[in-house]
């Protein structure tokens, strides 16, 4: 009893309460900023009569698939080829000379900067939006898994030699569960990236996306289309975090991960 009346009010209020806190600040923000700024910011009732007219048009929903599709492609190849050069640049020193460099002379540059390139060779088509989100989402989740396998505790794979263990044996019980952590939070990163990138590839040409969406509306002056696309990319972004964070704890609860 002693110990409940220590803790303060607040840490006794369930974490939905304060959702529903938050959410309710941001709407108040919300409308006061579009009464103070009308031409910048649409106020939340027609925003919401936009999603409506849209939704059932069908059209919010042609852009969204449109921008998810190129997203999870580029995100996707990205994951699957970032996790064996990582490993091959932590266990092989000359492939980690030669490629590295190449990794962080490009991790510098903006995705904008090299889009129109990949767009003269690629076309305004699928395939340059995906190289562009490929090219940003590989670069991070590279970077990151090969930070994490070469965080991993020596102890650990020397342990295993004493004991007998073969090469193979330290990569697939020792190495990629230790480093399991920095995969996920690679993952993380790297859907965030791709989100980031989507933008960058999709308002220099094209049909459909939410970047293309919001560009257009943009153009005609339509501030309600443009909060309502930002809004839909936000709420993508929150789903890839809740899944990746499911991931966390499904294949992880049993280590301490790399980020709460």
């Amino acid at each position: 009893m002693e110990h409940k009346k220590n803790v303060p009010i607040w840490a006794r209020i369930p974490n939905g309460v304060w959702m529903a806190i938050s959410l309710l600040c941001a709407v108040a923000l919300w409308l006061f900023v579009s009464a103070e700024l009308p031409a910048v910011f649409a106020p939340p009732a027609e925003v919401w009569a936009a999603f409506v007219e849209r939704a059932t048009g069908g059209t919010l929903w042609a852009h969204t698939w449109a921008s998810l599709s190129r997203v999870l492609t580029g995100f996707g190849l990205a994951f699957v080829t970032s996790i064996p050069v990582a490993f091959l640049m932590a266990w092989y020193d000359p492939f980690r000379h030669i490629i590295e460099p190449w990794i962080q002379f490009i991790r510098n540059i903006p995705p904008l900067a090299y889009v129109f390139l990949l767009i003269a060779w690629l076309g305004i088509g699928n395939e340059s939006k995906v190289a562009v989100i490929f090219i940003a989402s590989f670069l991070v989740q590279v970077v990151t898994i090969y930070q994490g396998i070469k965080g991993v505790d020596t102890t650990l794979i020397k342990a295993a030699r004493v004991l007998g263990a073969k090469q193979s044996d330290i990569f697939f019980k020792v190495t990629i569960p230790a480093t399991t952590p920095f995969i996920l939070v690679a993952a993380r990163l790297g859907l965030s990236t791709s989100l980031t990138t989507l933008m960058a590839s999709e308002i220099v040409g094209g049909d459909r996306g939410l970047g293309m969406m919001i560009q257009q509306a943009s153009g005609y002056y339509q501030m309600d289309v443009v909060l309502l696309g930002i809004i839909m990319l936000g709420i993508i972004g929150i789903l890839f975090e809740k899944i990746v964070r499911f991931l966390e704890r499904r294949f992880t609860g049993w280590q301490e991960t790399a980020q709460q």
